[in-house]
């Protein structure tokens, strides 16, 4: 229920962090999900039954391996691999660096390499390095250095 209010009832556009929250999400008629998690070797089978199943299953990307992963694997029916590049601007968990020389070449691999079998939808950054702030100033400066690296890895 939260979801569709979230939504405003279009059941489009959600973020989930598990296979298993795009699944619960899926089988409540959601079909534009975007898993935020750079795409493992070990899911692909269950992200490729989603992908052939909802309108716009996406997903994250942050290696030129999980690229190849993606073309080597397409999808059926001329479907296409949705991805995101997942910047890393501060948290480290995930991603590459948006100043990374590999970060624009990444992206162009993504964008100019097979677009009918893999589709560079945007890029994506996670402010989880504010999970240990103690104030609302500290919050807004992550925010404000992570949209500056976005914004500027973007121009690039």
């Amino acid at each position: 229920e939260g979801a569709e209010l979230a939504t405003g009832g279009s059941r489009r556009g959600i973020v989930v962090s598990t296979l298993a929250e795009a699944r619960f999400f899926a089988a409540g008629g959601f079909d534009d999900i975007l898993y935020a998690f750079p795409v493992p070797a070990w899911r692909l089978a269950e992200c490729s039954a989603l992908a052939q199943r909802l309108q716009a299953f996406q997903l994250l990307l942050d290696s030129p391996q999980g690229l190849e992963l993606l073309l080597q694997n397409p999808l059926p029916g001329g479907k296409r691999w949705l991805v995101w590049l997942k910047l890393d601007c501060g948290n480290g968990r995930a991603g590459i660096r948006p100043t990374d020389p590999e970060a624009l070449a990444l992206a162009r691999a993504i964008a100019e390499g097979s677009p009918q079998l893999v589709t560079l939808v945007g890029v994506y950054a996670h402010c989880g390095n504010t999970y240990g702030c103690r104030d609302i100033p500290a919050i807004q400066a992550i925010a404000r250095d992570t949209t500056a690296a976005v914004l500027e890895f973007v121009t690039a």
